[in-house]
């Protein structure tokens, strides 16, 4: 299974855009998609069509942030989702100088300064702004929950042909 891809969007009336250019970025992101168009309290919605300008602390320029999904419900409100794994949405653990440690911190900084910006941006419409990870998308429903891991199975050993009788 392809973890991105073209969407096929099943109800063009209900998608605030570009029915024919939605695209996934994840499985996440594709279940929250079938669950907009499923769920009969979502107006309408979308998906990269909001582009929200933020200024990125590590190299002092500006940068275009596509919004996951943009979500219009029928009592009027409106929210901005970004969806992203609980790990990113924490600064990384155990400072160090190696590579790893770098991107995450750089990674970290970059979503920080694009939630900042998602947040005004949102506030300035009188709509809100969330961050759905896993345990949200859990929530809501949309991703099944996880179950604990099951046991290692110790391989059967390999069958030996039975002895020739004397």
């Amino acid at each position: 299974m392809a973890y991105s891809g073209k969407y096929k969007v099943k109800k063009p009336a209900k998608y605030n855009g570009n029915p024919e250019n939605v695209i996934y970025r994840s499985l996440w992101e594709k279940a929250a998609f079938i669950w907009c168009e499923r769920n009969a309290n979502v107006k309408s919605w979308s998906s990269e069509e909001i582009v929200i300008p933020y200024f990125w602390d590590v190299d002092k320029r500006y940068h275009r942030y596509f919004m996951d999904l943009k979500i219009t419900f029928e009592d009027g409100r409106t929210i901005l989702v970004e969806i992203k794994p609980e790990k990113e949405t924490v600064p990384p653990k155990r400072p160090d100088k190696s590579k790893r440690y770098i991107n995450e911190a750089m990674t970290y900084v970059k979503n920080r300064n694009k939630w900042s910006a998602a947040e005004n941006y949102a506030k300035d419409r009188g709509w809100e702004f969330e961050i759905w990870t896993e345990r949200r998308l859990q929530d809501l429903g949309i991703i099944a929950k996880e179950s604990k891991p099951l046991k290692k199975i110790t391989p059967l050993k390999p069958l030996r042909p039975p002895k020739k009788k004397k």
